[in-house]
């Protein structure tokens, strides 16, 4: 597929290896990374989304009306990785808060298949976010209290899974990214940054979502353990025929996916 090459500006320390990333056969240790391969793991899926003219604003504490979106447009399909890049302020995170249903639109169309986000209840935007979409978050927002396994089990624990396999899921999936069961069997508290970031992997990918949303999943982490995330979220687009929306100023990252969008002036171009 053709991209769309933003300005390549100095990259920072922990900006990602391209090579590694695109070498699919790396062996990173206890594991591949390679979400989707496990016939336990779920449905493959064969999802579209369509976003039409979406525009969003906001007021500022002085009371002025900021326009973030101003008619961003742009498609993509199951078993794509893309990247959405663009300076801080820019809405990139806005953008994914709209297309997860997380924020109202003002104005234009969000169609994930046959489901209009746009124009959605709450109640039906609460049940496509718990069965259809996953959550990736530079900070990962994971439980304090509760241990790794418990974490990566709750959204399946919503959906009314048994606790017993639930927490088998979880402990599976965690073994996939190489954290054993001591890790899975401690607070979340007590683990390393990259610990805690691949946990919150796990926990965005146990429903199986047909659609993922990472915001800037690698800001805070190590050179090596970046490499691991990213690779794991773009393996389970391709793996799974999911979409993969990244939001993020790495351009190695970007390089890794299928196509680079920038958010630029309110569009994408």
């Amino acid at each position: 597929m053709s991209k769309v090459e933003s300005s390549k500006s100095t990259t920072s320390a922990t900006q990602l290896s391209s090579e590694s990333l695109q070498d699919k056969s790396a062996d990173f240790g206890l594991s591949t990374l390679d979400f989707g391969q496990t016939q336990n793991f779920g449905e493959t899926h064969d999802f579209e989304l369509s976003v039409s003219d979406l525009r969003k604003s906001f007021l500022s504490p002085a009371g002025e009306r900021i326009e973030v979106l101003r008619g961003a447009s742009f498609s993509a399909r199951g078993g794509e990785a893309l990247a959405i890049m663009g300076s801080s302020g820019a809405g990139k995170s806005t953008l994914l808060h709209l297309l997860g249903g997380l924020e109202a639109t003002d104005h234009g169309t969000i169609m994930a298949g046959e489901f209009a986000v746009h124009r959605a209840r709450p109640t039906e935007l609460a049940r496509f976010r718990n069965e259809r979409v996953g959550f990736v978050f530079q900070f990962h927002h994971l439980l304090p209290d509760l241990t790794a396994a418990e974490n990566v089990s709750l959204p399946l624990r919503i959906t009314r899974v048994s606790h017993s396999e639930a927490s088998r899921k979880a402990k599976q999936l965690l073994a996939e990214v190489g954290l054993d069961k001591r890790v899975a069997s401690s607070l979340v508290g007590n683990l390393s940054g990259g610990e805690q970031q691949r946990v919150a992997v796990c926990r965005a990918l146990i429903t199986s979502p047909a659609l993922v949303l990472a915001d800037e999943p690698t800001g805070n982490l190590d050179t090596t353990t970046g490499e691991e995330i990213a690779r794991a979220i773009v393996s389970y687009a391709r793996n799974r025929r999911a979409l993969v929306i990244i939001a993020t100023h790495n351009i190695a990252l970007a390089d890794a996916c299928d196509r680079t969008l920038v958010l630029s002036n309110g569009r994408l171009r």
